[in-house]
C-alpha cells in the first residue's frame, strides 16, 4: 500500500499542470459546452414533446 502511494506521489510530480490562463480558458470552454449541450437537448425535448402531443 505504501509503495503504491509513493509511486503515485512520484508520478504526480511529473504531471504538467495548466497555468492560470490555460485553466481559465479550459474552464470557460467546458462550461460553455455544457450549457450549449443542455440548451440543445432541452430544445430537442420540447420539439419531441410538441410533436407527440399533436398525435
Amino acid at each position: 500500500m505504501f509503495k503504491f502511494l509513493k509511486n503515485v506521489s512520484r508520478e504526480m510530480k511529473k504531471v504538467s499542470w495548466p497555468k492560470g490562463k490555460e485553466l481559465t480558458s479550459y474552464t470557460i470552454t467546458v462550461i460553455s459546452t455544457v450549457v450549449f449541450v443542455a440548451v440543445f437537448f432541452a430544445i430537442i425535448d420540447q420539439l419531441i414533446t410538441l410533436v407527440l402531443n399533436l398525435f
